[in-house]
């Protein structure tokens, strides 16, 4: 039964979708089928309808560990110190690829003239914490070190992420202000996943929701962390609401749907960032399930949430 603050535009575009939202029990039993599945539809999708520049490199990873895959993506027309989006895909922590945003990352090209550099990091269980997040800041390094060659300004070098994504940009950037760099000129934190512990109202409230309900967190938080999960020996790395210092971060944009279980540990993470100073830009958007932009794009506020994160993006590289 759908909640009676769900957007109506919202509930009349799941009602049509092809991908209808459910029970994940079935994924979660089956992981490696359920990524094959999806790399398997992202192979066969057309290649993207765009004329910009789509490149995939390897790169050094983290000491120890294997090299790292990224995807570039360039305006057509070469161009010195662009700026540049760092960006780490959505999945909870246990699936999903850099293909899997092609749309939203070529739009940010086409319309805001940005280079994207989107990193495929290691996945949990079979990579527990810390292999996602140095994955990620290994890939970060290598962005900062080569700017000149992607025609970056490194000066205005923003992390993003959406979901598990928007939780492992945050703890990149923890990352990055305590290892001295690279310098982060700002954070774009989409629907963000900070919090192991799972003691907010919401994500008490949503034992059942459209996308991304308490059972899947718990079962993301788990497979990242273990039996650690929800206990003292969780480093702000791994879960980023942990971080009891949150000063000296980059300036910040934060959004989150009412209707889903990060919604609190989003408005808290945002609250504490502005009260250690940092300028943070947060949306709470009323009658919005999780992912409901990609699920709905064509709805009202699926467009409004598209511009408040371009705006910001445009702001802090000054375009």
């Amino acid at each position: 039964m759908a909640h009676p603050n769900l957007d109506p535009e919202l509930r009349a575009g799941i009602d049509q979708s092809p991908m209808q939202p459910g029970d994940l029990s079935a994924l979660f039993a089956d992981l490696p089928g359920a990524r094959a599945q999806i790399n398997a539809m992202l192979a066969a999708a057309p290649a993207p309808d765009t004329r910009i520049s789509i490149e995939n490199r390897t790169v050094p990873g983290p000491e120890g560990a294997p090299d790292v895959r990224v995807r570039i993506y360039r305006p057509e027309e070469p161009g010195e110190s662009r700026p540049a989006l760092y960006w780490i895909h959505g999945g909870g922590m246990i699936m999903g690829l850099p293909e899997g945003d092609d749309g939203p990352m070529i739009e940010y090209v086409e319309r805001l003239g940005v280079v994207v550099v989107s990193v495929d990091y290691r996945l949990a269980p079979e990579h527990p914490h810390p292999a996602p997040v140095e994955d990620c800041y290994a890939g970060l390094v290598w962005t900062a070190k080569n700017a000149a060659e992607l025609g970056i300004d490194v000066s205005r070098l923003a992390v993003g992420g959406a979901s598990a994504g928007g939780g492992l940009a945050a703890a990149t950037v923890l990352l990055a202000r305590d290892r001295g760099g690279p310098e982060v000129a700002f954070q774009l934190l989409v629907c963000p996943m900070l919090d192991d512990r799972n003691t907010t109202p919401s994500s008490h409230e949503f034992t059942e929701a459209v996308v991304w309900d308490r059972q899947a967190n718990l079962f993301g938080w788990t497979a990242l962390l273990g039996d650690r999960i929800g206990t003292d020996d969780v480093p702000a790395y791994a879960a980023p609401a942990r971080a009891t210092d949150l000063s000296g971060l980059p300036p910040a944009f934060v959004d989150v749907g009412e209707l889903e279980v990060f919604r609190d540990e989003c408005a808290d993470y945002a609250l504490r960032l502005a009260q250690a100073g940092v300028s943070t830009e947060f949306h709470l958007y009323p009658g919005a399930f999780h992912g409901f932009d990609m699920m709905v794009p064509g709805a009202a506020l699926s467009v409004r949430a598209r511009q408040a994160r371009e705006a910001a993006l445009k702001r802090a590289f000054g375009l």
